[in-house]
């Protein structure tokens, strides 16, 4: 179980700065690695600081980032502030190539007009944008925002940081190495709302984690048929999680709830699309198919709420 907050060791900071090649904005670079407003791994300050809680391969890491005069201050913290801020740049998108993404359709050329700092963000981390994503399969955002809330404060330990109250009361945490997730029992997964298959496809993925991990540095395709070997990691799971750890410019989340209704709805005028008529609408963005539905998400271009198409289940009280 992991220990309270307030015991996270104190470190000492490792700095650096880095000048982006292009217009950055880091809420719209780092916005995908936030798992609800609560998550305990990442805190989006009012004073501009990025505050992201992880485990690297040198060890558990904390990363504080800001924007000042176009160039990035980062300070790190914990066994793996050196690997952070090595991966800084890749981190922020350095790798990206926004120019290769050509507009053929209204909305998304003033999308990207509007947001000229957005990236594709690149962590090189697989597992801890799998298991959230794993977490997400079938059920809706809030329930798997509070189950990995849950399992990371109970079961990751304490985030390295300066220490001082004003860290303290950030309740920063890293998450569970793949040991600890393997070891945490069937009835705590049934406690936070997690069905046998969804805590089974995590406890699979963990085994063989080391192989996971490689996946971060192949190409989509070879990286998507890494993680789809495991039995409950499909499509929709293996894009989500690539587009954070690879930085997958083509990574389509197909299979997904809303966005065929919201590609349609933006790029045809129909809430109705599925998954082929969505795939048919991305197909002049081949290569770029993800930021394409980035910038419509950001766009606003989305279509009436009408009766949720899913309701919140509690199976802990089963």
């Amino acid at each position: 179980m992991g220990a309270p907050a307030g015991s996270a060791r104190v470190a000492e900071a490792v700095t650096r700065e880095w000048t982006p090649p292009g217009p950055l904005d880091l809420r719209l670079v780092l916005g995908p690695l936030r798992r609800g407003p609560a998550d305990p791994t990442f805190r989006a300050l009012p004073d501009g600081s990025f505050w992201r809680a992880t485990r690297t391969p040198a060890g558990p890491g904390t990363l504080r980032l800001t924007a000042r005069g176009g160039r990035v201050e980062a300070s790190a913290w914990g066994p793996g502030a050196r690997w952070l801020l090595d991966q800084l740049p890749e981190l922020l998108g350095e790798g990206d190539d926004p120019d290769a993404f050509r507009p053929r359709h209204r909305l998304l050329a003033l999308a990207r007009h509007h947001r000229p700092g957005l990236r594709l963000l690149r962590t090189g981390l697989v597992l801890e944008s799998l298991i959230p994503s794993i977490l997400e399969q079938k059920v809706t955002t809030d329930e798997a925002y509070r189950a990995w809330r849950l399992l990371v404060r109970t079961h990751g330990t304490p985030a390295p940081g300066p220490g001082g109250p004003a860290f303290t009361a950030l309740q920063l945490y890293v998450m569970p190495d793949a040991r600890s997730w393997a070891l945490i029992p069937s009835w705590e997964w049934h406690r936070v709302g997690v069905d046998a298959k969804r805590s089974a496809t995590v406890l699979r993925a963990v085994r063989v984690a080391r192989r996971l991990e490689e996946a971060a540095a192949m190409a989509l395709p070879e990286a998507a048929a890494r993680l789809e070997l495991v039995p409950g990691i499909g499509p929709w799971t293996s894009a989500e999680t690539l587009q954070r750890s690879n930085g997958a410019a083509d990574a389509v989340s197909v299979g997904d709830y809303h966005l065929p209704g919201i590609v349609g709805h933006a790029l045809a005028g129909n809430r109705n699309a599925d998954d082929e008529e969505m795939l048919d609408l991305l197909a002049p963005y081949a290569g770029q198919r993800h930021r394409a539905t980035r910038l419509i998400l950001l766009s606003g271009r989305t279509p009436p709420r009408r009766a949720p198409r899913m309701t919140p289940g509690d199976i802990a009280r089963l």
